[in-house]
């Protein structure tokens, strides 16, 4: 295979919890009327074209002016600061989808691709505490939604490209500001998820 990543994810967005996107198959309209997320994903493992992968973080921000399903969408990518200019590149092919993998399946939603952004960007988790951040670009940190016996709820066989299974979780702290995507929340009722991922191309 030409490239393969692994390691975990997690987001948050500006739809109150539960975020209808994910249950109506992009075809609902966002509880705000428009749709602005963050998806954090930490490569444990990877490599695309002899180019190492390991360890690197980055953020794709999307951002709809409606239905996600109706397209349209702005996609810009905050990366690692750390990584080189060779992984960059490699992580902006995965990641727009044009390398091809699950990433493809969103492209013909894509109307603009707002570019890359560069900065110091942090990714953790502990438990189902989950916490991102890419310089003064984007704060968020969610919490697993938990079921009775503390572990976290699911939603199974989803259409969301980074796994079919995804941790439903409460965004604890929200804020994006780059590429003209602006939100900021902290009142613990939008929406989140996380999960691990494994992608190849």
């Amino acid at each position: 295979m030409a490239w393969q990543i692994s390691g975990d994810y997690m987001e948050t967005c500006n739809c109150t919890f539960l975020c209808p996107c994910i249950v109506t198959n992009l075809q609902a309209r966002p509880t705000e009327g428009d749709c602005k997320a963050a998806l954090a994903m930490h490569i444990a493992k990877g490599s695309k074209d002899g180019v190492a992968l390991d360890g690197v973080d980055f953020i794709a921000v999307l951002q709809s002016s409606g239905p996600m399903g109706a397209g349209g969408m702005t996609v810009g990518l905050v990366i690692d600061s750390d990584a080189s200019d060779a992984q960059v590149e490699a992580i902006t092919a995965i990641a727009s989808g044009a390398a091809g993998g699950p990433m493809a399946m969103m492209a013909p939603l894509v109307g603009q691709f707002a570019g890359v952004e560069r900065a110091k960007v942090t990714i953790r988790g502990q438990g189902e505490k989950w916490t991102a951040k890419a310089g003064d670009l984007i704060d968020q940190e969610c919490e697993g939604a938990l079921n009775m016996d503390g572990r976290a709820l699911v939603i199974d066989n989803a259409s969301h490209p980074v796994n079919s299974r995804l941790a439903m979780a409460r965004a604890v702290r929200s804020v994006f500001n780059v590429f003209g995507v602006t939100w900021k929340d902290d009142t613990g009722t939008r929406n989140g998820h996380y999960a691990p991922f494994s992608w190849s191309g």
